[in-house]
């Protein structure tokens, strides 16, 4: 996560072009040519430019003279740290246009110890998602001065960087996420209170199931393109999957070939249930292939055709599937899909490219204006109210999950009795908490095929557990991998515990060695909550009082004094817990 420190230089537009790591290589290069030397003028790049991998391998020494020569009159000027990236630019730019890549698709590498990539964003996705943006936040109140934002330019990092724009944009995504009197709106922000929309924005994503590692409020700051359209596509794509839900959408249930699927069907991430509904449709349609993802597969738009064909029949043009050009018939689909009145996220272009993301919004959208599927009957109410709805189970897997997604790891968990079955995701978990206490060397690695592949991290998950003190009577990795509810989160709830007791065991070192216990905690709560004025006190934490929510409440006040909204806590003690 970037911090307030690293490589900085004098020209916003040049620092936005490189990233720390980046910028870190490059002086690296940078100060060993000098070196060689004593002294770097503009003569000398020609020739020491050429350990830098991107202009130094497709450029001749005698082609980067020249371009250099083009752009400086003066040979014998000394170069700084500055002037030595703007060149660098210059002939990567020089690169690409005559090998006839294009900037924002080209991946740079720098010629270093360890390589590094120069990080690109996608012009066909920051349009896609400024339209979004323009469209579900004209009418802010704040922000329609600043709207509509120009897809062509990087006005919308620019907008971005107080925080504003994506905090709206989660309460557009998930409505009521933030209270919006907890942003600072002002028109000029200092530092501090940008930092706070900062912080508030990424712990919002994080809660809605946004992954944020490695970002934090210095890359928002500094506008980092890439980061920034991260999030961004992040939180409109979980926008767009809201209705992907049994909840939701009951009429989903018509994808059942049998009422034992359902629950398989329920812990499906969106995602996958959107490509069920797609083969669903294609298969009435007679189309024989099945879509498994939403680029290689999409890329010939005759899944498309097919598709739109089946929802939209009123608007189908015969030449279509008749057209033998991807790109045409790419073209076709998409006056279909504009006759249904569905707002285009991508272009021809972006479908025969095989735009993931993209082709995902555009799919989504087609699924909110037009899923095709029958309404929602008697039979459909009756399987769902018996399938069995412990809430119990749904609270406790719901913070877990949402704990499990803070650490970091690389897959993102949407239900924990079925993406933990693998072991891999725990065995990361563990590392996480613990770090070095997993072996890797006997880690199986997904995609896993083989079953017994899945209970050999599953093994040793338990075996880790046993190691650190964990209650595991007569559990055994076989039962991960089958998925019991109730036996993995008695192992979840004793994994959050052990690391929050590694957490106040680190606070020692600011309590003068002495070990934190539940009296530190209590007198910490209730010293916080009485410097805020409030009579309220916790005694212990099996405190009945606790219950209607309000001593919480004014401790979070007093933590962030703009993080409650005081309007809801009149709604009774469940909406105060809530």
């Amino acid at each position: 996560m970037s911090g307030h420190w690293g490589i900085l230089v004098s020209d916003p537009w040049l620092q936005n072009q490189f990233t720390q790591v980046e910028l870190r290589s490059l002086k690296s290069h940078f100060m060993s040519m000098r070196r060689e030397s004593g002294r770097l003028v503009i003569a000398d790049l020609a020739s020491k430019m050429s350990r830098v991998k991107v202009v130094g391998e497709n450029l001749s020494e005698e082609e980067r003279a020249s371009c250099v020569k083009d752009l400086y009159q003066n040979t014998e000027e000394e170069v700084d740290f500055e002037l030595f990236l703007k060149v660098y630019l210059k002939l990567q730019t020089f690169v690409n246009s005559r090998t006839g890549s294009s900037p924002k698709n080209s991946l740079a590498f720098l010629k270093a110890a360890t390589t590094t990539l120069l990080h690109t964003i996608s012009e066909s996705e920051k349009a896609s998602y400024v339209a979004h943006i323009n469209h579900y936040l004209a009418q802010d109140e704040f922000l329609k001065k600043y709207l509509p934002i120009d897809p062509s330019t990087n006005e919308l990092f620019e907008i971005a960087k107080d925080g504003v724009l994506l905090c709206k944009l989660i309460n557009v995504a998930v409505p009521g996420t933030i209270d919006e009197r907890a942003i600072n709106t002002k028109k000029i922000l200092n530092p501090w209170e940008r930092n706070e929309n900062h912080t508030l924005c990424l712990n919002s994503a994080k809660a809605i199931g946004c992954t944020v590692v490695n970002i934090g409020t210095q890359d928002f700051i500094e506008g980092r393109r890439h980061l920034v359209l991260g999030v961004i596509s992040q939180i409109i794509k979980i926008q767009l999957l809201a209705d992907l839900d049994l909840k939701k959408t009951p009429q989903l249930l018509e994808l059942l070939d049998d009422s034992k699927d359902m629950e398989e069907l329920m812990n499906l991430p969106p995602e996958k249930i959107l490509l069920r509904w797609m083969n669903f449709h294609l298969k009435k349609a007679g189309y024989k292939k099945i879509v498994t993802n939403f680029s290689s597969d999409v890329k010939d738009a005759e899944a498309y055709a097919h598709l739109l064909n089946v929802l939209a029949p009123e608007y189908t043009n015969p030449s279509t599937l008749a057209v033998k050009n991807p790109f045409e018939r790419a073209k076709l689909v998409l006056e279909h899909a504009d006759k249904m009145g569905c707002k285009r996220y991508l272009t021809a272009r972006d479908i025969v490219e095989g735009s993931p993301n993209l082709n995902l919004a555009f799919v989504a959208h087609i699924f909110q204006h037009r899923n095709g599927l029958s309404a929602q009957t008697k039979q459909q109410m009756s399987l769902l109210e018996t399938f069995p709805d412990d809430t119990q189970d749904s609270r406790e897997e719901r913070a877990f999950r949402l704990w499990m997604n803070s650490l970091g790891n690389s897959t993102y968990i949407n239900n924990v009795f079925e993406d933990l079955r693998n072991g891999w995701v725990l065995l990361e978990t563990l590392d996480k908490v613990s770090p070095g206490i997993v072996n890797w060397k006997i880690a199986n690695k997904p995609p896993i095929k083989m079953p017994f592949r899945k209970v050999e991290n599953c093994n040793q998950v338990v075996k880790i557990g046993k190691q650190i003190k964990f209650s595991l009577v007569n559990v055994a990795g076989n039962d991960i991998v089958q998925g019991n509810k109730k036996l993995i989160l008695a192992y979840l709830w004793q994994l959050m515990r052990y690391n929050i007791l590694q957490l106040l065991k680190n606070l020692r070192f600011h309590s003068r060695g002495k070990e934190i216990n539940d009296a530190d905690i209590l007198e910490w709560a209730n010293s916080k909550v009485s410097s805020s004025g409030s009579q309220s006190r916790m005694d212990s934490f099996k405190d009945k009082s606790l219950s209607d929510g309000i001593f919480f409440l004014e401790l979070l006040s007093s933590v962030q004094p703009r993080a409650v909204n005081w309007g809801l806590v009149t709604k009774g003690v469940t909406g105060n817990c809530l």
